[in-house]
């Protein structure tokens, strides 16, 4: 009963900021909890009787995550997740908050959970995760993690805490460094993606590696094919379909990491036929290639949150798509931070908006895409572009950064995942 006063507390801070702020506020308990009772976490953390199980990296997180959810579940195994992807500290606290009773305890089995990076390193001291999945470390959020080897220590510091297996993919250099330098305690899983598959995307995927010829064919764990929303992978050497929530390659290596993550949680109970049926049902997570109907008319959200990401999911648009609006938003501080990304793929676009629409449709114009019109004014340019008539090919489709996304959602009256950044 130490932490029930803690609990209780959260919970009132809990109703407080939902009364206030109806569908956010949601990291507010989470972030009182932590202040007054800073032992709650990993406390709670480090009690499921299956252990904890951490997904980390730059990207990929939430979906890998509730793929791997899914798996697990389908095998039987009682999951407590944070679903709304709420992955800094207070963030964790707020979703344990909503399951966990007065003595601290949550009925589960285990956690999965997602974590972000650097939250994750801070907290990694008082954790004892029996797995920890690294997806991979790319360029990602430069006003808070300024290079590669950052994020790469980051999870270093918390792989370092694991006590059963550490899942990495192999076909990234610096997950490959950190696997090697792991202590002798800890058992390393690691999977990739074969060179057929590498060679569909001329663009790459952000590795500095490959794996296909390094993984053992009795044990390894093998992205084989990728067309559209289809992927083959290969398990110890056969192969198993898997349908992916979203186009892109980049969806099939994280349903790659959550099998790979299954089976080092599962062990001898893993079956891949399962696992691999229960990732084929999942619908996109929030913003990932999500399709909402939003005034009688059916919208394509895609997210982008680094250049990896973005070039990845602009080369994967339906082919033909003719009504595109993109929104960049302030959290992306710095607009050169995308220039990377080959836009040209997109030949024209609608309208370029949110507080970065000039920078934006300066890179389209440069990539030679054509930039109808550019506005600012997010909430108007929303109210145009779904004003105008049904495309005659592909779905109207929003490519939006993050806090671009939270705005788009809350103009268009859709729900929030209350990710814990209030």
């Amino acid at each position: 009963m130490l932490y029930a006063p803690a609990i209780l507390l959260g919970r009132v801070v809990r109703i407080l900021a939902r009364w206030r702020k109806p569908g956010g506020g949601s990291a507010v308990p989470g972030l009182v909890v932590n202040r007054v009772a800073p032992g709650f976490l990993p406390r709670t953390l480090n009690s499921f009787p299956g252990g904890l199980i951490i997904v980390t990296g730059s990207s990929g997180k939430s979906t890998t995550t509730k793929m791997l959810v899914a798996a697990l579940r389908a095998h039987g195994t009682d999951v407590f997740t944070n679903q709304s992807t709420a992955n800094i500290s207070q963030g964790l606290t707020s979703a344990l908050l909503e399951r966990v009773n007065l003595n601290g305890r949550i009925a589960a089995d285990m956690a999965v959970l997602e974590m972000d990076e650097g939250h994750g390193a801070l907290i990694s001291g008082s954790l004892a995760p029996r797995v920890v999945a690294l997806t991979n470390v790319m360029v990602d959020q430069i006003d808070r993690f300024h290079d590669s080897d950052m994020v790469a220590a980051m999870l270093a510091k918390i792989a370092a805490r694991a006590t059963g297996t550490v899942v990495v993919n192999a076909d990234d250099g610096y997950l490959a460094d950190l696997a090697a330098g792991l202590g002798a305690g800890v058992s390393v899983a690691r999977y990739g993606v074969s060179a057929e598959v590498l060679a569909a995307n001329p663009r790459g995927l952000g590795y500095s590696a490959t794996a296909h010829d390094r993984l053992p064919a009795e044990s390894g764990m093998l992205l084989t094919h990728i067309d559209g929303r289809n992927a083959t992978i290969a398990i110890a050497g056969q192969d198993y379909p898997v349908g992916l929530p979203s186009r892109g390659t980049h969806y099939a290596v994280d349903a790659l990491t959550a099998l790979a993550t299954a089976r080092a949680a599962l062990g001898d109970r893993f079956d891949p036929r399962v696992a691999a049926e229960a990732i084929s049902t999942i619908p996109p997570v929030f913003g990932r290639g999500e399709i909402v109907t939003v005034r009688g008319q059916q919208v394509e959200f895609v997210l982008v949150q680094n250049p990896a990401s973005f070039q990845l999911n602009v080369d994967s648009l339906e082919p033909g798509t003719e009504q595109i609006l993109i929104a960049i938003g302030s959290d992306v501080r710095d607009p050169s931070y995308f220039w990377p990304v080959n836009t040209s793929v997109l030949g024209r676009v609608l309208i370029a908006s949110g507080s970065k629409a000039p920078d934006i449709a300066l890179q389209l114009a440069y990539d030679d895409v054509i930039v109808e019109r550019v506005e600012p004014d997010l909430g108007q340019a929303l109210d145009d572009f779904l004003a105008l008539p049904k495309p005659a090919a592909g779905l109207k489709t929003i490519i939006f950064s993050a806090d671009s996304m939270r705005r788009t959602r809350a103009h268009l009256g859709l729900a929030s995942n209350k990710e814990g950044q209030e």
